[in-house]
């Protein structure tokens, strides 16, 4: 019976794991301290260091570390945002959830925002002075360009880096250049968790404090509630999976996926399939491998490459501002968004994680270049 290749494989994640998350598990029961303990403390650390950030905040989801960093910002109610059409609908979520109202720019050939086109926006609109920009798929932005566009127009950066941990360009870490950085932690993630989890991260502590009392009620102390915070803990098992089981494994993981990434680039050879532009600049963290097929093709492309036995999946489908949450949220579109509409019509991920090996690594290649279309 064929064997699927997975775009996740958790079976043998727990294979290599399992007994070192078991061990994290037990220390935390048996340190009696479950919400807010030396499992957090030890993981927003080590998180720091590893990422080149002055401190992280552990939180319980990437939408929520946003939601806060924005909040942290002092974002003012009605306030216009800066941000991509092309993501997780978690990244407009969060800015209207904290009051803001996004501003959608169309992306670059690799699903970023066009930061050019950014530029252009911002010299035109002083009334944009947040900036939440998306490291799609473990691709960064272009980091450079991103810093010289805060120093520029003194915008309130908040990169989202729920895709990209580690990624760099420009000699630059991603979630360096921003005023905070969000990360999530979702299984799927590059460090993912055994269920929900997130950070917000800065490189200077000015705006830690405020970040640590949004997600625990706005408590400045114990019982002393300074703000209209949230319920937004990191819990001690997961900080404690992430600290002892997953962050050390985390550039050996990150290594495999430019391997196989690296892979697929030299032999992957279809004129109906389109690889993402490479960025000489850049070095990704490949969360995903996306490739692009008409959109008339998709559909047709995936049931293709699951009868060869290759699990496909679709990242995303539906542009925010036409998700029907959207109809009643305030929200402006600049310009078209041509090609963030084209990706999303036509994106397809293939299977790309640490535990890929390189004979399904090939037979993914081989079943991308039998295709010939319907």
């Amino acid at each position: 019976m064929m064997r699927t290749v997975l775009l996740n494989d958790f079976k043998r994640q727990w294979e290599e794991t399992g007994a070192a998350v078991m061990t994290a598990v037990g220390q935390v029961g048996e340190s009696g301290r479950y919400i807010l303990g030396e499992s957090v403390t030890r993981f927003e650390d080590a998180l720091a260091s590893t990422l080149g950030l002055g401190y992280s905040v552990g939180c319980a989801s990437g939408l929520d570390a946003i939601e806060i960093a924005l909040r942290a910002l002092d974002l003012p109610l009605g306030a216009r945002v800066l941000t991509t059409p092309l993501s997780a609908f978690a990244t407009s979520l969060a800015i209207i959830r904290a009051g803001g109202v996004p501003v959608f720019v169309d992306v670059d050939a690799r699903g970023n925002v066009d930061l050019d086109r950014c530029e252009r926006l911002l010299e035109q609109r002083r009334d944009v002075s947040f900036f939440v920009p998306v490291h799609l798929y473990g691709h960064p932005v272009d980091l450079a360009q991103l810093g010289r566009i805060k120093e520029r127009f003194g915008v309130h950066i908040v990169e989202d880096c729920a895709q990209a941990i580690g990624a760099s360009a420009s000699g630059r870490i991603a979630g360096t250049v921003g005023d905070l950085a969000a990360f999530s932690f979702y299984p799927t993630k590059n460090l993912g968790a055994l269920g929900d989890g997130g950070a917000v991260g800065g490189v200077t502590d000015t705006l830690r404090p405020a970040c640590m009392s949004l997600r625990n009620y706005g408590q400045s102390a114990r019982y002393q509630h300074d703000r209209l915070g949230l319920n937004s803990r990191l819990d001690e098992l997961q900080a404690a999976v992430l600290v002892s089981a997953f962050l050390p494994r985390l550039a050996g993981w990150t290594e495999r996926r430019r391997r196989i990434a690296a892979r697929y680039r030299a032999g992957i050879a279809n004129r109906l399939v389109h690889l993402p532009p490479p960025d000489s600049d850049a070095q990704p963290v490949w969360h995903l491998f996306p490739v692009l097929v008409s959109a008339e093709q998709r559909q047709a492309f995936q049931e293709e490459m699951m009868r060869a036995g290759v699990q496909t999946g679709v990242h995303y489908p539906h542009l925010i501002p036409d998700q029907p949450a959207m109809r009643g949220a305030p929200f402006e579109i600049v310009g078209e968004l041509a090609r963030a509409a084209e990706i999303a019509n036509g994106e397809v991920s293939l299977p790309i994680h640490p535990h890929l090996t390189d004979e399904e690594a090939d037979l993914v290649i081989a079943a991308v270049n039998r295709w010939h279309g319907r």
